[in-house]
Parts: C-alpha cells; sequence; structure tokens
C-alpha cells in the first residue's frame, strides 16, 4: 500500500489544469507549464484590474481636455477653477456630459471660467 495521496495531488492538478484551460500548446495539458502559465495569469489579472482604473482615468481626462480647449480653457485650468468654485464633480461624469449634455457642460466651463485669473 504506497500510494498516499493520490486524491489530494490528483485533484491539486485537475484545478491547475482547469484553469488552464484554453492554453496554447503544452500550458494547457502539461502540470508544470500550466501551473506557471496560470500562476502568471493570476499574477497579470491582479495588476490589471488596477490598470483598468487608470486607464479609464486617463480616458475621462482626454476627454474633458478635449471639450474644454474647443471653449477657450486647457484641462489644468478647468479643474482649477472647480476646485475654486467649490464644484465637487468626478472625471467620470464630467467626461459624460462632454458627449451626452454638452450644454451642461457649458454651464460648467463658464464657472471655472469665474472663478479663475485670466
Amino acid at each position: 500500500m504506497r500510494a498516499r495521496y493520490t486524491v489530494a495531488s490528483r485533484a491539486r492538478r485537475k484545478k491547475v489544469l482547469k484553469l488552464a484551460k484554453g492554453y496554447h500548446g503544452a500550458r494547457k495539458n502539461r502540470i508544470k507549464a500550466a501551473k506557471e502559465a496560470v500562476m502568471h495569469a493570476l499574477r497579470y489579472a491582479t495588476i490589471d484590474r488596477k490598470n483598468r482604473k487608470r486607464d479609464f482615468r486617463n480616458l475621462w481626462i482626454v476627454r474633458i481636455n478635449a471639450f474644454v480647449r474647443e471653449h477657450g480653457l486647457n484641462y489644468n485650468r478647468f479643474i482649477e477653477g472647480l476646485r475654486k468654485a467649490n464644484v465637487a464633480i468626478n472625471r467620470k461624469t464630467l467626461s459624460n456630459l462632454c458627449i451626452e449634455d454638452p450644454s451642461a457642460m457649458l454651464k460648467y466651463i463658464e464657472i471655472a471660467k469665474q472663478h479663475i485669473k485670466v
């Protein structure tokens, strides 16, 4: 009676292979290759959840900047004006306003212009 931990070790390997399903070549069916591929994939998934937030914030800033430049300001001065006017609105909402409701965004631009030194 020699095989002692077969059930547990097989379960561990099956778990790794299940996570590696759909990978190319040996990474989908050889334990060592699959384990390394899964470890890397999980690490990148964790990192990229943070990066996604960074990427979206950058997109919102680019959209806002493009819109306010058409109306005689730049992003930096616009945000400065809103901060001095005590307008608490996030960049995601401002970005959506640029696209969906430009007239409301123009009101924010006027508020910002009133509160900055020209």
